[in-house]
């Protein structure tokens, strides 16, 4: 690898030709890249442009696996309700595991600072080869940590060891920053929204692909041992959660090496940088991005969890697989939608505005989790009167008071409820893609250009708007790290007031109830969040931009 070359005479040209001609440098450098000019964009631009995209949006993708496995693997590590271990011998409490499922999240936010300023520094590809090389990392410990499991609830990997390396995770979501920081060079403002919804897609589906695959790996893989009096022991294969991607990581190492290429003019200096903080636009666009794509890696997060916590019977899909049955949580179909939505939201923004097109997800994300809380709000009514009933009539049927407590309600509301929860999806990957969008414009409008949904600002505005991406996409990703701890307190709040001293009938109700309730108030929290959300977004970037006759 090597750093920006100074001098022209390193140079291997292409050919003789016009101003527009690029010229390849040593250590895969290009010279004269400018998507803007048509003739040299049709020429050569588009081809090269699309193949860094293909190869960046592979690397962010297995930064998205990375940075969401703990998610996954906390569902093995908690304690049982009955008080048991885990099924891997672990037996952390559910706050415990919102930490493990938030750290990453935490981590990955905070190193997005750094990562945003690494492409100009050192190269696109060139950042993309170390970047992707870090997920060895993570990868390599959580696997270890896992394989040092409790036996009979002695030893095994410590709480505060899980920490740290679930911290490591974060080396996957500092990814996206320095991804979209370099691919936001490679294309004309005219298409920006689309290959930045379409990279940004491409990346956050791995979330989607982590939480469906590794269940599937973890069952088939899973170690069959037959005791002395010939019983079978399946104990599942968690490790395999790390050791899988290694190979897929070192593919992308090598793609970005032969693949990618580092643009001259990619520099987002700490002038850009300074200037992009001093701007206020910059810290409004964060905060709005935290409801969008903090909402979205923040639920993906955590959605696991919570299915398994509200509906436990409904929340997973038996696959027979190689001789096996695969358990699949069907938490995954978030992450899913709204991943493969993305590009959409993009494209919308680039037709219609991004300002507007975020106003719609917006508004949909509060109709969706108003909708999901009415759901869990039928679904916790019907679990009252089935337990009361059950409690009333417990000395005719022998059913005690704590198994009747844990009944659930009918499966239609899990289904009512998890396609609420894929309409929130499908909202933030909207609103994901046009807010992408809209940062580019709005700062190309701000530095005086009239049509900035299709022109340029020229490139000392481009580096500027990296390095808003960069700081933007930080602040947006602590949303992975705020939601599940949101839930993780108004769990707590609701236990702590769960105590009901009267009947039988009413303890029963309070203890089948109180980990719905907790959810319940963490989602009217989040439509609280999202109604202030919307109501920045018009007041800052919808209403100002009427009267000018534009719109961004």
């Amino acid at each position: 690898m090597s750093a920006a070359p100074t001098d022209s005479s390193q140079d291997l040209r292409a050919g003789a030709g016009g101003d527009n001609r690029l010229v390849y440098l040593k250590g895969r450098w290009i010279d004269n890249w400018d998507p803007e000019n048509e003739e040299q964009w049709e020429r050569e631009g588009s081809k090269i442009a699309r193949t860094n995209l293909g190869f960046s949006i592979y690397a962010e993708f297995l930064g998205f696996v990375v940075w969401q496995l703990w998610s996954i693997v906390v569902v093995q590590l908690q304690v049982k309700p009955d008080g048991s271990p885990g099924p891997f011998g672990f037996a952390f409490t559910s706050s415990e595991a919102f930490w493990l499922i938030s750290l990453p999240s935490l981590v990955g936010a905070t190193l997005r600072f750094p990562y945003t300023f690494m492409v100009a520094k050192i190269g696109g590809r060139n950042w993309t080869i170390i970047s992707a090389a870090l997920l060895l990392i993570p990868t390599t410990a959580l696997s270890l940590a896992i394989s040092n499991n409790p036996v009979d609830g002695q030893g095994g990997t410590s709480y505060h060891t899980m920490l740290l390396v679930a911290a490591l995770g974060g080396f996957g979501g500092g990814n996206f920053a320095s991804s979209m920081a370099n691919i936001t060079f490679f294309f004309p403002q005219r298409t920006k929204g689309w290959a930045l919804g379409l990279n940004a897609a491409g990346g956050n589906i791995g979330a989607a692909i982590a939480q469906f695959t590794v269940p599937i790996l973890v069952s088939v893989t899973a170690l069959v041992m037959v005791t002395a009096d010939g019983e079978k022991k399946v104990t599942p294969n968690l490790p395999i959660a790390g050791w899988f991607w290694i190979p897929l990581i070192v593919m992308a190492m090598g793609g970005a090496i032969w693949g990618m290429h580092n643009l001259t003019s990619a520099k987002t200096d700490f002038g850009g940088y300074k200037a992009a903080l001093k701007d206020p636009h910059l810290w409004w666009l964060s905060l709005l991005y935290i409801g969008t794509f903090g909402s979205f890696i923040g639920l993906a997060g955590a959605f696991p969890k919570l299915l398994a916590d509200t509906f436990t019977s409904y929340s997973t899909l038996k696959i027979p697989i190689a001789g096996t049955i695969a358990t699949v949580g069907l938490a995954f179909m978030g992450p899913l939608v709204g991943s493969l939505i993305r590009p959409l939201g993009g494209r919308l923004a680039d037709k219609f505005g991004g300002a507007y097109i975020t106003v719609i997800a917006f508004g949909s994300m509060i109709l969706a989790a108003f909708c999901a809380i009415q759901v869990l709000s039928a679904a916790r009514e019907a679990r009252l009167n089935d337990a009361r009933t059950a409690a009333d009539t417990s000395q005719y049927t022998g059913i005690p008071i704590e198994d009747v407590a844990t009944t659930e309600a009918p499966p239609t509301y899990f289904w009512l409820f998890l396609l609420c929860f894929l309409g929130l999806f499908v909202a933030t990957g909207i609103g994901n893609g046009s807010m992408y969008k809209m940062i580019p414009t709005v700062f190309a409008h701000r530095a005086g250009v009239a049509d900035a949904q299709r022109q340029s600002a020229g490139i000392s505005t481009e580096r500027k708007t990296s390095a808003a991406l960069g700081i933007v996409s930080a602040f947006g990703a602590y949303g992975g790290f705020l939601v599940p701890q949101l839930f993780n307190r108004t769990l707590e709040m609701n236990a702590d007031n769960a105590t009901v001293v009267g009947t039988v009938q009413d303890s029963v109700a309070s203890v089948s109830t109180k980990v719905v309730d907790g959810y319940q108030l963490g989602l009217w929290w989040l439509l609280g969040a999202y109604v202030v959300f919307l109501i920045i977004l018009v007041a800052l970037y919808v209403v100002p931009y009427i009267g000018r006759g534009t719109r961004v």
